[in-house]
C-alpha cells in the first residue's frame, strides 16, 4: 500500500472540505446535480471516445495497482540485493538459489533467463535492455492517458457555464426572470467549479504520480541491468556497487561497507 499516494489524497480533500466549510455555513450550496452530470457525464463520453473502452477501464486499475498499492522504489535495498547476489554467483553458488534470495521480479526475471540458457549472455542483456525501454513506453501511454483526461473536466465545466449563461439571458425578459437567475447562475459556476476540482485535484495528480513512478521504475531497472552485466563479469562488489552508486544523487547511495560486513 502506497501510504504516500493516501496521505496526498488525504490533504486534497481536507484542503477542498476545509475550503468549502470555511467559506459558508450551507455547503449544500455548492451540490448541483445538474453540473455534475454535465462534468462527469461529458468527461466519460469524451474519454470514451478518444480512448477505447477496454483502456478506459484498464486505467481504473492501472490507478489502483500504481498509484494506491504502488510502493516508492528503494536504491539502496535494490543495490544491496544486487551486491549479495552478485558476491555468491561469483563464488559459485547455483543461479537456481540466487533466485530464491532475489526481491525484484525484473532481477528475478533476468536469473531466470541466465538459468534456462536458452540464449548467449551478450543476446540476454539487449533482451533486458529492449523490457527496460519497452515497458517505460507502456507505462508511459497510461501517463499520457490520465494527463488527456485532465483537459476534458475543465472544458466541460466551460461548456455548463456556457448553458448557464444562456438559459440566465433567455428567460431575463420573462415573467420569473427572478426565479430563473439563481438556478442559471448555480449552474454557471458550480459547473466550472467541478471541472476544476475533478481536473486538479483528482486525474492530473494521478498523472504526474504515474509518470514520477514509471521514471523510479525505470531508473531502478537501469540500475538491475547493469548489476546483472556486472555479475556476469564477476565484477569485485566494490566495484560493483560504486559503478551502480554512479546512477544515484550522493544523499540516495548505498553504503556498502554496511553491506559487505554482514
Amino acid at each position: 500500500m502506497n501510504f504516500y499516494s493516501i496521505i496526498g489524497f488525504s490533504l486534497a480533500i481536507g484542503v477542498l472540505g476545509g475550503g468549502l466549510f470555511l467559506s459558508t455555513d450551507n455547503v449544500k450550496i455548492f451540490y448541483d446535480s445538474v453540473s455534475m452530470f454535465i462534468v462527469l457525464g461529458g468527461t466519460l463520453a469524451a474519454v470514451s471516445i478518444s480512448f477505447p473502452l477496454s483502456h478506459v477501464f484498464k486505467l481504473s486499475k492501472v490507478f489502483l495497482v500504481r498509484v494506491l498499492k504502488g510502493k516508492q522504489v528503494d536504491y539502496k535495498s535494490t543495490i544491496a540485493n544486487i551486491i549479495q547476489i552478485s558476491e555468491k554467483y561469483r563464488t559459485g553458488t547455483p543461479v537456481e538459489k540466487l533466485k530464491e534470495e532475489c526481491n525484484f521480479y525484473f532481477f528475478k526475471e533476468a536469473l531466470q533467463m541466465l538459468e534456462d540458457d536458452i540464449i548467449d549472455k551478450k543476446t540476454l542483456l539487449l533482451v533486458l535492455n529492449e523490457r527496460i525501454e519497452n515497458m517505460y513506453q507502456l507505462y508511459m501511454q497510461d501517463n499520457n492517458k490520465f494527463k488527456a483526461m485532465g483537459k476534458y473536466p475543465p472544458a466541460f465545466g466551460m461548456m455548463g457555464t456556457t448553458i448557464g449563461m444562456v438559459v440566465l439571458l433567455a428567460n431575463l425578459g420573462g415573467s420569473d426572470a427572478m426565479k430563473t437567475i439563481g438556478p442559471a447562475m448555480g449552474v454557471c459556476l458550480i459547473t466550472t467549479l467541478y471541472g476544476v476540482i475533478i481536473a486538479n485535484l483528482i486525474i492530473i495528480p494521478i498523472g504526474e504520480n504515474l509518470e514520477d513512478s514509471t521514471k523510479e521504475m525505470y531508473l531502478q531497472n537501469k540500475i538491475i541491468a547493469e548489476g546483472f552485466r556486472l555479475m556476469l563479469q564477476k565484477t569485485s562488489p566494490v566495484v560493483l556497487a560504486e559503478r551502480l552508486n554512479s546512477f544515484l544523487l550522493p544523499s540516495e547511495r548505498l553504503n556498502w561497507k554496511e553491506v559487505l560486513d554482514k
